[in-house]
């Protein structure tokens, strides 16, 4: 497990369709995640229709340190203004992934959605992995909930 006292070091590299766009930042001093902006020609948005997904490039590759991942993650204005989602949220990012940054996004809302080059489209959080051993058994510890699942501790 890694360290909790020492930040991990993201590595970024450059796309060559990527010149221009921002390294991913922080846009507060005490923001958990950090920006993905849309890496789509800037001639050519992307326009996403109602119940429709796209997988949009950040124009980054990244590296994030063993005992690490990176995780994408929706941004809260795109989901309230436009119902506008990652797909797979949270995306994972493995540590010994080395291909582009990809944001999978999905259109929930009523109104075709356009990503436009250089949008800030998600977020990324850093966060610690531990691989666990996988042991098969014969039976399992009793617990007061069981196999109780999908709602068996109730709405209240």
């Amino acid at each position: 497990m890694p360290s909790m006292t020492a930040a991990p070091t993201l590595r970024f590299m450059r796309l060559a369709d990527n010149p221009d766009l921002p390294l991913p930042e922080y846009a507060t001093p005490g923001a958990a995640g950090f920006d993905f902006r849309a890496c789509v020609p800037a001639d050519a948005p992307v326009t996403i229709p109602p119940g429709g997904r796209a997988l949009i490039s950040s124009g980054f590759a990244v590296a994030a340190p063993p005992g690490w991942e990176l995780q994408v993650r929706p941004r809260s204005g795109l989901a309230v203004k436009h119902g506008v989602t990652v797909a797979n949220a949270p995306g994972t990012v493995d540590s010994d992934y080395r291909g582009t940054v990809g944001v999978c996004l999905i259109n929930h809302g009523a109104e075709p959605f356009t990503v436009n080059r250089g949008d800030r489209i998600a977020q990324g959080i850093v966060a610690p992995v531990a691989q666990a051993a996988m042991v098969e058994v014969e039976s399992l510890d009793e617990t007061a909930r069981g196999a109780g699942g999908f709602g068996s501790t109730g709405v209240a």
